[in-house]
């Protein structure tokens, strides 16, 4: 026993001897995250430690940047009258003195100081690594988290993002990925949708630029147009919205939001006929629970 237990110590030593300091630094840090999170105790003494023999690391760099990005962060619950809130549902429902619903959420904030810190951190790793496109999204993460349902630094920087994208020709490494303008073209419309869950005029604004933006530069992806549509149904300009869904069904007959926005908007317009076209279509094209709700309805008008 006592052999096997001195042959493992001694592999164990030579593994570590091995590393490069740089490793070893990154052992210890992945050590104390996993125990105290990435703001926890003793990961900044060891970043600077790292910074010393390594201070290019691609890890070290988003690593002092999640530092101090949490370092920044404080929780606090809010209160508001509303059902959803910055695109989250309530933690807690209560009525006040007069019986109206009052709705509880849970709402970041960020100290300006340890925030722009970070800021300043991840501008950093970019400018080591600007083929890096996990470190532009980091920072496009961090702007919409800090401007909430006024997302205008966001925008700016997402402009920006988009405009070289489109004028690369290499593709970009993602987390040690190659990836081409098909991911970023995904990439955007997960944006999208979180500038349009947020749920501000401001964000939901945002959401129709970008689209409007991100259509011209990919034509190919309709996802971008079906925004625009689904913006001005929000805004209960149907006839607008039903313009943009039918240049997605001209490409895509059997785009199922295109479809089934049509046949809402048409019903909310009382465009009985119209309405009969998208249910047709969406009792062919769409899901068996939407198809049966199709046709269901197409029954009801018949009567």
């Amino acid at each position: 026993m006592r052999n096997i237990f001195a042959a493992i110590m001694l592999l164990a030593a030579s593994v570590l001897s091995a590393q490069t300091p740089s490793e070893r630094y990154e052992q210890k840090y992945n050590m104390l995250v996993s125990q105290f999170g990435p703001a926890g105790i003793g990961v900044e003494t060891v970043l600077d430690n790292w910074a010393k023999v390594d201070s290019t690391n691609a890890k070290l760099l988003l690593a002092r940047f999640d530092l101090l990005f949490n370092k920044a962060q404080s929780v606090n619950v809010v209160m508001k009258d509303s059902r959803k809130y910055l695109g989250m549902d309530p933690i807690l429902t209560f009525k006040d003195s007069l019986q109206r619903n009052v709705y509880c959420y849970q709402e970041t904030f960020f100290d300006d100081d340890l925030y722009g810190r970070s800021i300043k951190a991840i501008d950093k790793a970019i400018s080591v690594w600007p083929d890096r496109l996990d470190f532009r999204f980091v920072k496009a993460n961090a702007l919409i988290a800090y401007e909430k349902e006024s997302p205008d630094m966001a925008m700016n920087y997402l402009k920006s993002l988009v405009a070289e994208a489109s004028r690369r020709s290499d593709d970009w490494d993602y987390a040690g990925t190659k990836v081409g303008k098909d991911f970023i073209s995904d990439a955007m419309q997960e944006y999208c949708y979180s500038l349009y869950a947020i749920g501000s005029a401001q964000s939901r604004d945002a959401f129709l630029e970008m689209s409007e933006l991100l259509s011209g530069i990919f034509p190919d992806n309709l996802q971008f147009v079906n925004n625009m549509g689904s913006y001005y149904l929000l805004k209960e300009d149907y006839k607008t919205a039903l313009k943009h869904y039918s240049k997605v069904l001209k490409k895509s007959p059997e785009d199922y939001t295109a479809i089934k926005n049509s046949a809402l908007a048409s019903r909310k317009m009382q465009n009985v006929k119209l309405e009969k076209k998208y249910l047709q279509m969406l009792e062919k094209y769409g899901p068996e629970n939407e198809a049966l709700a199709a046709k269901a309805r197409l029954e009801a008008l018949d009567k």
